[in-house]
């Protein structure tokens, strides 16, 4: 049995209690079903600014129909979603409550938080720095104070692979970074900061996994923002342009986003203490070029029924 089996499986017969910012993304709501079928009790705080009201009703059904499997039944009681902003210290601090029910007088405490909630992209931070240092760093000090206050025993955040900035060596290795190269990763750099001083000055317990081009279940296609993956699967599969910036050469590690549940989990969980107050790379420890990724891809959608083609154009970055 692995770690992660038999983490599974303690939470199961001794359900916890867990915050979740941004539960109403891609990886938040990726969070939520898993631990909905673990039966814990679970506070998702959102203001859907980037997320969807659809993914939280996804995650909650495919939880429901994988216990329904195992004879099992879903806790309606058990998941308490809370429309606020991280930018609004008044609303880290009332999600750190979880109530079963609305005429519930006494809630219970948050064990672990999982902080997911950010403006990510790159693009977007350089055409609004204000905006996401706002929800990236205002938003992360509020929940880091609330988490604090209310004792929560271990605070999960996600940091970003964007923090190597300009540092050329391959593979990335957590202790050597460089410079960062936009707003949006000065903004992920300043967490880590944040969450070592916090270490130092409260003894309060984080651990930081730097996302690496996560991709999987309930990541949108749309916008101006959207990853690559998912928008290039709709683009395949709508017989629409697909266009890479460069030769294609260029690479990168997609990991896949039940990868990143289980680190979310694994640290949370994490019995050694030295491994607290760090952090680790979430990633698959291997390169895909664009060019690879799109042949993937399509061999992937073609079936016997149809052969799927679309036009591939290259442009300058």
């Amino acid at each position: 049995m692995t770690r992660y089996e038999k983490v599974k499986r303690e939470l199961q017969n001794n359900p916890k209690t867990w915050l979740i910012t941004g539960v109403a993304g891609f990886i938040g709501s990726n969070l939520l079903e898993t631990l909905l079928k673990l039966n814990q009790n679970v506070v998702g705080l959102d203001n859907f600014e980037t997320g969807f009201q659809r993914n939280i009703d996804q995650a909650i059904a495919c939880a429901t129909n994988a216990l329904r499997a195992d004879n099992r039944l879903l806790d309606t009681a058990s998941f308490t979603f809370i429309e606020g902003d991280i930018r609004k210290l008044e609303d880290c601090q009332k999600a750190m409550i979880f109530y079963p029910s609305i005429s519930e007088k006494e809630g219970i405490p948050v064990d672990y938080v999982l902080h997911e909630a950010a403006l990510g992209s790159v693009p977007r931070s350089v055409e609004d720095p204000i905006k996401t240092n706002m929800a990236n760093i205002d938003g992360f000090l509020n929940m880091l104070v609330a988490a604090r206050d209310a004792k929560v025993k271990r605070f999960i955040y996600a940091a970003s692979s964007s923090t190597y900035g300009d540092h050329p060596d391959l593979p990335k290795v957590e202790e050597k970074i460089g410079n960062p190269l936009s707003p949006y990763s000065v903004t992920k750099l300043v967490n880590e900061l944040y969450a070592q001083v916090f270490a130092r000055t409260y003894g309060f317990k984080t651990i930081g996994l730097r996302y690496f081009n996560i991709f999987g279940r309930r990541q949108t296609p749309n916008g101006a923002y959207a990853a690559v993956i998912p928008k290039w699967i709709d683009a395949i599969l709508k017989g629409k342009t697909v266009y890479i910036n460069g030769d294609g050469t260029t690479s990168r590690d997609f990991c896949y986003v039940d990868n990143a549940v289980q680190m979310n989990l694994l640290a949370a969980t994490a019995e050694n203490e030295e491994a607290t107050n760090q952090v680790y790379n979430c990633a698959v420890g291997d390169c895909t070029s664009l060019n690879e990724l799109y042949a993937l891809l399509l061999d992937g959608l073609t079936d016997n029924d149809r052969l799927l083609t679309a036009d591939l154009i290259y442009r300058d970055f």
